[in-house]
């Protein structure tokens, strides 16, 4: 493989040279556009940031919906040599300003209805604010004439591709420096895992300026001549269901959050709505037998087609990935972040193992380190041309996630099993201390609490030394419970508490004993989350 094959512009004209007449991206209800198409507009889009004065090395922010319009706008920041600066949407006016600001961009590409959304006056001086069509939302000082042409940049796999922000899980945000071999190789590993074929297509649901989705679900799926939809706004239901109709997808990529949710809501409550059905549930050759019919009716839901379904961000609820198995849907676990381009660990449907993530990719480096006297897992740690330069302008950030021979801390503890795969226990971070110094690590605790057909989601928290649950609870399955109920002796809350109870004494009953929960309470609303739908843990880590 040509070492220029490993920038992204070469990527993409590779693809757009292989496939020019096959059908690239689209929205679900708009006409596609081939990978020609896709060529032409992205050359326009090049030349509109060079007549603003983009050069090579320049930074270049976007943000905005995903849709091929994102698309459009992200190669052609790369076709003019620049970087892409990608912002979730979600993030708040003044986290985009700080963004803007701290990552010197240049120019801001934006949609235009979240770009009214912002404070334009805490912006720092930019060039332009270029929609995300390709109109001036903010002219620069002088109008530039029209450029058909622009010099072809001279780009190596060392130069910087991306500066990626972190959602802030912690409250603070650090600038991820990835170069094009990080990206490009991490995406030619890909195939490594599944083998996609220009015929395949493609659903994206995950914002394109997550790592996860821009590597995979645009440029893995672009290099292999794929086809991909984009739903244009938020996956809810009403918007999903009808998607997945029309689009017959074969491949997805998600966050636990959309299955889990899926399973909670429609698939469980059928499941444990009769006594017989409760019954067969505890028998696992009937419980296998049920979750392969329900199965059978969700593959029908997502298309019938569909032949990766792969999953990361976050754990997976053991028992919705139980499900899943049982089921015979195709899904994956990958596990990497997005200092790592992301993809770290990660195999194929037919390959998965219960509970873990999948052996190390091809090409990356994995061990563990338990070199940390007292702790029951050690650290994960990675070496690879997937791992990022270090953090922008914080030599600080990242002299502190490498050793001095090269390996990258990911700060996630784990295990490998003897045949090579990889199981994640939880974040260094979020590890707690039992009364005698003992490792309690609130991931498995959350685990075990999401076993419970009443629990949306939870988190484990340390309090004044008490260990403690907060849980959000699925309030309309507990009703429809309740009013079952032949004699309601109790009023409705009260009920809710004994129920809470209830689960706090059973789940107790499979921890060690330095690991149960001393109290258990009810978190009204859902939590809050990061744009990655990461449960921002800080905030309730005092609540």
């Amino acid at each position: 493989m040509q070492l220029e094959f490993f920038t992204l512009e070469s990527l993409f004209r590779n693809s757009v040279d292989r496939f020019f007449d096959k059908p690239a991206v689209s929205l679900v209800d708009g006409t596609p556009l081939t990978y020609g198409a896709l060529n032409r507009a992205v050359q326009q889009r090049a030349c509109r940031l060079y007549s603003l004065g983009v050069r090579e090395g320049d930074h270049v922010a976007l943000i905005g919906s995903s849709s091929p319009d994102w698309v459009i706008s992200y190669f052609g920041i790369i076709c003019v040599g620049a970087v892409v600066v990608p912002i979730l949407p979600d993030f708040t006016g003044e986290a985009v300003n700080n963004i803007l600001e701290h990552s010197e961009s240049r120019v801001l590409i934006s949609d235009e209805k979240l770009f009214q959304k912002l404070d334009h006056a805490s912006m720092p001086d930019l060039l332009a604010v270029v929609s995300l069509t390709g109109d001036y939302l903010v002219a620069p000082a002088a109008l530039p004439g029209n450029l058909e042409h622009y010099p072809r940049p001279r780009l190596s796999e060392s130069d910087l591709a991306a500066i990626v922000y972190t959602s802030g899980t912690t409250g603070l945000s650090k600038g991820v420096m990835l170069t094009h071999r990080n990206i490009v190789s991490n995406a030619l590993a890909g195939n490594s895992i599944v083998q996609v074929e220009s015929s395949d297509v493609f659903l994206s649901i995950l914002p394109l300026a997550h790592t996860y989705e821009c590597t995979f679900g645009m440029i893995f799926a672009l290099h292999n001549g794929a086809s991909i939809y984009y739903l244009g706004r938020r996956p809810t239901a009403s918007i999903l269901l009808p998607a997945l109709a029309k689009i017959r997808p074969t491949y997805m990529l998600s966050v636990p959050l959309v299955i889990e949710k899926i399973f909670k809501l429609q698939i469980q409550p059928k499941l444990e709505a009769h006594a017989a059905t409760r019954f067969l549930m505890k028998l696992p050759p009937l419980r296998v037998l049920l979750h392969r019919m329900a199965g059978k009716k969700l593959y029908g839901v997502f298309g019938g087609k569909l032949k990766f379904f792969g999953i990361g961000g976050a754990p997976l609820a053991p028992d919705v990935e139980r499900f899943l198995r049982d089921a015979r849907f195709p899904y994956a676990i990958g596990y990497g972040l997005t200092e790592t381009s992301p993809l770290i660990a990660g195999c194929c449907p037919r390959l998965t193992r219960y509970r873990s993530t999948g052996p190390a990719i091809e090409g990356v480096e994995v061990k563990i380190d338990n070199s940390v006297p007292g702790l029951s897992h050690g650290e994960i740690w990675v070496k690879g041309p997937n791992v990022m330069r270090g953090y922008f302008k914080n030599k600080e950030a990242t002299d502190n996630v490498f050793t001095e021979d090269g390996w990258f801390r990911t700060g996630d503890l784990g295990e490998f099993s003897a045949c090579g795969y990889l199981y994640i226990k939880g974040r260094l971070k979020n590890m707690l201390l039992g009364p005698s110094g003992e490792n309690i690590y609130p991931e498995e605790i959350e685990a075990l609490l999401a076993r419970f057909p009443s629990v949306l989601e939870s988190v484990v928290v340390q309090n004044l030394g008490k260990l403690v649950a907060r849980v959000h609870l699925n309030r309309d399955e507990l009703l429809r419970r309740y009013q079952l109920l032949k004699e309601k002796e109790k009023a409705f809350e009260d009920y809710v508490q004994e129920h809470l109870e209830d689960i706090r004494r059973k789940a107790n009953q499979s921890l060690a004993t330095f690991s149960r929960l001393q109290l258990i309470i009810e978190q009204m609303e859902p939590f809050e989350k990061t744009p990655t739908n990461k449960i921002k843990r800080f905030i309730y880590a005092s609540a």
